[in-house]
């Protein structure tokens, strides 16, 4: 029986290497997909991050600075 199987795997040990390296090809190419979504995500959130950073400072640069700019804004009804 073992002979059968050494002389059965001696004659098939390329093909068997190629289907590894075939699977494990497709598996690399399935897990670089998925870290480039991971990326694309995280690229997204950032921008997000950043726009709402950047409308606060904008918030920041028109906000009264005294309470009297307060008091007249409010008057106004500007807020």
């Amino acid at each position: 029986m073992l002979a059968i199987l050494k002389g059965w795997l001696s004659s098939h040990v390329l093909r068997l290497i190629g289907w590894g390296v075939a699977g494990l090809s497709v598996l690399t190419v399935l897990l670089g997909a998925r870290q480039a979504g991971r990326n694309a995500e995280r690229n997204d959130q950032l921008k997000k991050i950043i726009e709402v950073k950047d409308a606060q400072l904008r918030a920041t640069l028109d906000a009264p600075r005294t309470r009297g700019e307060l008091v007249d804004r409010l008057r106004r009804g500007k807020f």
